[in-house]
Order: C-alpha cells, then structure tokens, then sequence
C-alpha cells in the first residue's frame, strides 16, 4: 500500500512539476522569433539580389567594354591590313609607271606615226586635222621663194661674216694690249656660232653671235659646276651652272701661310710676300659675287663692256664708222654705225668653257627668253651653239647633195619672223624650230631630205612643232638624249642627265601658252598669202629650182 501510495504522489509531483502555468516552456517565445528571423531572412535575401543584379550589370558591362575594345582591336588589325595593301598597291604602280616612263623615253621620244608619215608623207590628225587643216604652198612656189627671197641672203651672210671677222680680230687684239696678264682676264680668240655661221639666217639685219671664251690669271682656273652634277636645283634652274673661281694648285702645297695670319715680322720662305693667297673680301677683283667664291655675270658684263670701249677707244681711228653698244642688257650687243646711216649689228658674248668640252657658260643670250632669266648673279646658261654646229656639219656629209633640211629651217624661220612683227613675239623662237629640224635629223633617212621633197619635210616640221605645242614638251636636243652620236663627244654627265623640256614656261603660264599657239596658227594661216607677196607668178607644172 505504502508502494501503491508512493507511485500516486509521484504520479502527483510530475504532474505539478510539468504543468504549463507553474513553470512554462523555454521555447514559448519561438512563434515570434520564427516570424522576425524570416523577416530578416527576406531582408537579406533581397539585399542579396539586389547585390546579384549589380554584379550582373557589372559583369555585363565589362562584357560590353571587352567585346568594345576586340572590335576596335580588329577593326585597327583590318585598318592596318588595308593600309599596308595600298602602301604595296601604290609601289607597285609606281614602279609600273617608271617603266612606262622609261621605255616611253627610250622609244617614242621622236614624233609619232601621226607626225612621221609614210612614204607617202601622209599625216592623219593630231586629235584632228593637222595643222587645223591649213594647206602650205606647192612645191613649185616653195622652190622659187627660196630661190628669190632666202637664197640671197645667204650669200650677204658670207660677206658679212668676213667683213666682222677682220673687224673683231682687230678689236680683240687692242684689248689684250691692255690688259695685264698677271692681274686681267685673259681673252682667247672668238668662236662663230648660231645662223650666221650655220648657214641658215634669214632675218634682216644679218646679226653674227661671237662667242669670247676668257680665262682668270694665274695661280686661278675656273670651276664649273653643271646642273645635274649632283647639285640639288629648281626646275627652272635646269639647263644652269655655277663657276667657282679656285687655285690651279688646289692649295696642295704643305704651307699655312694662305691660312693662318702671320705676324708683320714673319716670313713664309716658301711663297714670301708677293705671292701670297688674297683675303675672300679680294675676289670681287676676280669678278666673283660679294662674299662668294662664284663668278658673278653682272661683274662679268660691267668688266667686258669697260674692256671693249677701252680697246675701241685705242683703234677707232683705223676706222671710218662708230662703234656702239646696243642692248643694255647684253653686255656685248654691238653696232657698226656707217657715215651713211646704215648699220651692222652684232654680239659679242663673254663664254667660259666647260673642262675640256665644246660646252660654254654665257650670261646672257640674245634668244633667252624673258621669262627665264637666271634667279641669281651666279647663275650662268649653259650653251650647245658649237655641238650645234658640229652636229649640222657631220650631218650634211650624209646628206644627198642640195638636201633640203636648211632650206626648210630658213623657210620656217622667215615665216616665223615675218608673224612675230604683225603680231609681236611669243613664247617660240628660232631656236625651238632649229630643235625640231634637229629631232627630224636623226628620225629621218638621209634619202628624205632630198631637194624635190622640200614641201614634204617642210610640212613634217611645222606638224612636228604643232605636235609639241599641244603637248607642250619639246625636248632639248642633247640633254638626256641618248640617241645623239658618241662621235659628238658630249660630256657623259650632260647624256645622263634628265631631258629637258623647253617648253616647260608653256606648263607655268597659261596666258603666253594662249598666245604662242594662237601666233603659230595665225603664221600658218598666213603663210601662203605671205610667200606669194614675196614671190613672182610660179605655174604650178613649173619645175622646182635646185638648191
């Protein structure tokens, strides 16, 4: 019973300990902790998607710069490749273009078929018509104007000639009396060249150029510098040299005395006082330019005009006319001036030979053209009058006899000068038809040039200038042309050179381009009324006089 009652008091005891009111339970509060922690629990997991959107805008956008910069990248690569693809594209057409250029040079620097003819001399057009399908006169009006109007004045030339020869012989002479060989120039003997002495003037006056080779005292020489020696020039500067004035010794001596400035009371034993370099301010005396070993032109023609009238002043009474100076600026244009009122012009020009060739430098020339004076004092043209003349000589011994070559030159010429006095001069000169005869020269058979195809080559040479106007490019005869015969003995620096074109102003000057072309076809258009003004009544079956 005390077991039965025991369980019962237990049973009691647990009951009371495990009632709800006498002692609660810890995890009563539990509904409401679970309700805070998931509030909590959706905070952060809201912060914590917010946070993964950010990171996902962020990753996406260095995504974006990424893919950004791999298309510049490739874009640049694909930049680079075009740019090295047109760097090679444009080499490879400029070398296309240089030889091109070149064989062009080598093989088409004469006239074109156009020009040329065939053996019947016909000459389709130049982008029409040749010569604006303007007719010369036959060949029977051609030979008997020649015969009346030029053939005459080639015979007053050589009387002419021989008359100024004896003359300037004499002139020269007086002027080497007086001057002092150890401190003038010295002057050499005179050198016939252009027209007068090729045997193809026409135009009155009859007018001779001399050329006056000069040379500097001792210990000096002269030291031309050409254009294409090297020297970096001007277009317009090509055709042009320099001549340094230098010691003959080359100052190879081993003494400083011509260097270094010695005391008054020293000595040099070998050179001693009088022989002695002079200071640079002294080679104004040897005509240089100021502060300039190069010979000046401007001293050049103010010492040769003082020279001239001191050596006429000594021999004018021998004479029984006046000796003038005509052209101001041409430091020896002369005339003659007769008690009867006429007068015999002529040029003495002052020439400085080129090493040992039959090159001159000249400071000025009658037929230089306005606009192509020299930029600088010390600028000098170089002349090729006397290849020139050689080259005419040799050639007329392959010639048949009476060729007809000088007659169509002095034609053309006469016309030429007739159109320059109607309507005053152009941009063409004598000199540019006598570099066209020159081309046709070396084109043509010598079997070509016979006297009976007078009007032929005559037509051939005005097709050939008209050729050249339209394209304006005429190229000096010997600069850079290696068709000229090795026998001519033309320096080789002058047969490698670039050709020159003398019609380059025509490129420059659009205004005397306009009026030269206008001139030649207005010369031609008037050629035949002119020749008949100046010739008897021809029958047209009338044969051709022989030249």
């Amino acid at each position: 019973m005390a077991m039965g009652l025991f369980r019962v008091c237990l049973v009691v005891v647990t009951a009371i300990i495990n009632h709800p009111l006498l002692f609660p339970r810890e995890n009563a509060t539990v509904p409401e902790n679970e309700e805070e922690i998931i509030r909590k629990m959706q905070a952060h997991q809201e912060k914590l998607q917010l946070e993964q959107l950010r990171l996902e805008e962020e990753v996406a956008r260095l995504a974006a710069e990424k893919e950004a910069l791999e298309q510049v990248a490739e874009e640049g690569r694909q930049q680079n490749e075009t740019r090295v693809a047109w760097d090679l594209w444009s080499t490879l057409c400029m070398i296309l273009f240089l030889m091109i250029e070149v064989w062009r040079q080598d093989h088409q620097e004469g006239p074109s078929p156009e020009c040329l003819g065939g053996e019947e001399d016909e000459l389709p057009g130049l982008g029409g018509a040749p010569l604006q399908g303007l007719t010369l006169p036959n060949k029977a009006t051609l030979g008997h104007f020649y015969e009346r109007c030029i053939r005459g004045a080639t015979a007053d030339a050589a009387r002419t000639r021989e008359f100024l020869e004896g003359f300037v012989d004499d002139l020269l002479e007086a002027l080497r009396s007086l001057c002092n060989r150890d401190t003038d120039m010295e002057v050499e003997d005179f050198i016939g060249v252009d027209s007068m002495y090729e045997n193809w003037q026409v135009d009155r006056p009859l007018l001779c150029h001399l050329f006056v080779p000069f040379t500097p005292p001792e210990p000096y020489r002269f030291h031309p510098e050409l254009w294409c020696s090297g020297r970096s020039v001007p277009l317009d500067r090509q055709g042009y040299g320099q001549i340094k004035v230098v010691r003959a010794d080359g100052d190879t001596l081993s003494c400083i005395c011509g260097k270094t400035k010695l005391g008054e009371d020293m000595l040099c034993l070998l050179h001693g006082r009088n022989s002695m370099a002079p200071p640079c301010g002294d080679m104004e005396n040897l005509l240089c330019a100021t502060d300039s070993l190069y010979l000046d032109t401007m001293q050049v023609m103010k010492w040769f005009q003082t020279a001239l009238t001191r050596a006429w002043k000594g021999i004018a009474h021998k004479y029984e006319f006046d000796l003038a100076f005509g052209q101001l600026d041409s430091p020896g244009s002369l005339k003659i001036k007769f008690r009867s009122g006429k007068f015999m012009p002529f040029n003495l020009i002052p020439v400085i030979q080129c090493d040992d060739s039959d090159l001159y430098f000249v400071s000025h020339l009658p037929r230089e053209p306005s606009e192509g004076t020299p930029a600088s004092s010390t600028d000098w043209l170089l002349s090729f009058a006397v290849y020139e003349r050689h080259f005419l000589r040799t050639t007329l011994k392959a010639l048949p006899e009476g060729a007809c070559h000088l007659s169509c030159l002095q034609i053309a010429s006469f016309l030429l000068s007739k159109q320059s006095r109607l309507t005053g001069p152009s941009g063409l000169s004598s000199y540019h038809l006598k570099t066209a005869l020159l081309h046709l020269l070396l084109l043509r058979q010598a079997a070509d040039w016979k006297a009976g195809q007078l009007d032929a080559r005559l037509h051939e040479l005005l097709c050939f200038l008209e050729k050249s106007l339209l394209e304006k490019k005429l190229h000096h005869f010997f600069i850079g042309n290696r068709k000229v015969p090795e026998a001519m003995g033309l320096p080789e620096a002058v047969l490698r050179a670039e050709p020159l074109n003398l019609f380059r102003p025509f490129v420059l000057q659009q205004s005397l381009y306009r009026k030269t072309l206008d001139s030649f076809y207005e010369m031609l258009k008037n050629a035949p009324a002119l020749i008949s003004e100046y010739s008897l009544h021809v029958p047209s079956d009338q044969p051709t006089p022989k030249s």
